[in-house]
């Protein structure tokens, strides 16, 4: 009652942004969303939060936190959260479409011509020449996140845990996030101002709260979670699901090779949890070694090609469905064309009936003050593991082989280090720079570097 009453009194002072200026975004997020999951949340704060004022920092991470708790690639999730929350049902489709749409048509087209031609060596080497400004644009959404999101010692020290268990002890995200849920809830009963975090940082946060649309005063745009809109959204999901499926009930010569490509991606869809480093080895052990739609060179190919397009990583599994039908229909490039579409889109559908039936949920849980402080953890340790990742991609870039001086790799160093000084004193469009750094690694191709 009382969120009611301060919205009414005292709007934001942000207004909503325009559903075409919007969806220039989301189109544009799609083609450049390069560096996985850091990278997205790099790209979406940036804009979203820092440039835009669209959403709070607080909303931000709350939001954040909790899609990392579910199946499938959460930085999509996000995405359609902040599209519905800006502009309905139809903001969250478009968010979530053209978050990854750019990235399939790419892969695509790379699958085609790699069945046509092999190996495409000058194409790695234009994204080789992408990844050291990809690295750069990570530190420095790294830096901006902790800087907002840790606010006290309980979330440095999480912080700092969630990055030592994953990147010494290689433990799961899942069983990271669990354990920092857990560790919330023992301290709220032992010492729950520890969750509170800094005064005056909070303090400081909360008043600039008003600058955003969305913040922590704004009005639910959903009534609830209730029978009827849970029954709703599964009944829309399930028409979706059913359609395609049925088409090829009823004109595919081989049906039962569909059935196992859409039962099985939908299954990873819905029940694999922990990201993409989780997802895809569960993927390659069932598409190789038991369903032998690909060989393993094949797979290993697949993670090169996915990791030089926009989007989650997980967009693997597109190349997994293209060469799995290619290899079944007698080396067809069209029929594994149309298997990749197939098996992006049921990957990738359970994400709207996540958000569009948990959407409310979120909302609402963000007012209340035990979850938010539980989240807050939460948040703390996902910067922890965008450290490790910082550090994991980082790693294949500067060294060659081995970390040691003698494999230092400066020419990524160097462009690293340019690409650092490009965004932050001369305030390059990140744009610019991705094409700038896919123009230099061609060159260094060309001349042998």
């Amino acid at each position: 009652m009382m969120q009611n009453n301060l919205l009414m009194v005292d709007p934001p002072l942000q207004q909503r942004p325009a559903f075409k200026d919007a969806l220039k975004f989301w189109f544009k997020l799609g083609w450049i969303s390069f560096g996985g999951t850091a990278g997205h949340i790099a790209l979406m704060h940036d804009f979203l939060v820092d440039k835009k004022q669209w959403i709070s920092n607080s909303r931000f991470f709350h939001a954040l936190s909790i899609c990392m708790l579910l199946p499938g690639p959460e930085a999509q999730q996000l995405a359609i959260y902040i599209g519905q929350q800006l502009h309905g049902k139809k903001g969250g489709l478009a968010a979530g479409i053209l978050f990854v749409l750019p990235s399939m048509f790419i892969l695509l087209a790379l699958s085609i011509l790699y069945v046509s031609l092999g190996n495409l060596p000058w194409i790695y080497a234009m994204f080789n020449g992408l990844k050291p400004a990809v690295i750069a644009i990570i530190i420095i959404a790294l830096f901006k996140v902790g800087q907002k999101s840790l606010t006290g010692t309980a979330s440095y020290l999480v912080a700092a845990m969630a990055f030592v268990c994953i990147f010494f002890f290689n433990i799961p995200l899942l069983i990271i996030i669990i354990g920092t849920i857990l560790l919330a809830l023992l301290i709220r009963i032992v010492k729950p101002t520890l969750l509170h975090g800094d005064k005056e940082s909070e303090a400081s946060q909360s008043a600039n709260e008003r600058a955003y649309f969305i913040n922590s005063y704004s009005a639910p745009t959903e009534s609830g979670i209730t029978a009827k809109h849970v029954i709703r959204q599964l009944l829309v999901f399930l028409f979706f699901w059913l359609v395609p499926f049925s088409c090829f009930y009823f004109i595919a010569h081989d049906f039962s090779f569909w059935q196992r490509l859409i039962l099985f991606f939908t299954q990873t869809a819905f029940f694999t949890i922990g990201g993409s480093y989780t997802v895809l080895p569960y993927v390659a052990q069932f598409a190789v070694g038991k369903l032998n739609w690909l060989s393993k060179l094949q797979m290993v190919d697949g993670f090169a090609l996915a990791e030089t397009t926009p989007g989650p990583l997980i967009i693997v599994v597109g190349f997994v469905g293209f060469m799995a039908s290619f290899n079944h229909f007698h080396a067809s490039v069209a029929m594994g064309s149309i298997a990749l579409i197939v098996t992006v889109y049921y990957t990738f559908l359970p994400c709207f009936l996540y958000i569009f039936v948990g959407g409310p949920l979120i909302e609402k849980s963000h007012g209340s003050e035990a979850i938010s402080g539980i989240l807050k953890l939460v948040t703390a340790a996902v910067v922890g593991v965008i450290l490790n990742l910082t550090l994991f991609l980082g790693k294949g870039v500067i060294f060659r082989d081995n970390v040691s001086l003698q494999h230092i790799n400066f020419v990524s160093l160097g462009w690293i280090i340019i690409s650092l000084f490009l965004l932050t004193k001369l305030k390059l469009n990140v744009i610019y720079l991705i094409l700038l750094s896919l123009l230099a690694g061609l060159l260094r191709y060309w001349g042998g570097i």
